[in-house]
């Protein structure tokens, strides 16, 4: 189980780095905001949705795969 949960994270992370790629494409401000002070992003987020949900979602999809194989993984455990 956590050879799956490696893999959540690494989605994760790949969604974060998408989310930040989003960010620098509409300035370097952004990126620099987004970094630096962690709810710009979420100010980011809703300002400009159409350029920020996929990576937003696909961060989601990591946290998801994360936290079923921590569930399982402890169900199995038991």
């Amino acid at each position: 189980m956590e050879f799956i949960a490696f893999i959540g994270i690494g989605i994760t992370v790949l969604g974060g780095i998408g989310f930040l790629i989003a960010a620098f494409k509409e300035s370097v401000w952004w990126l620099i905001a987004c970094i630096l002070i962690s709810p710009i992003s979420l100010l980011f987020l809703v300002l400009h949705w159409p350029e920020a949900k996929n990576p937003f979602f696909l961060q989601l999809v990591g946290l998801v795969v994360i936290f079923i194989s921590a569930y399982f993984g402890a169900v199995v455990e038991i």
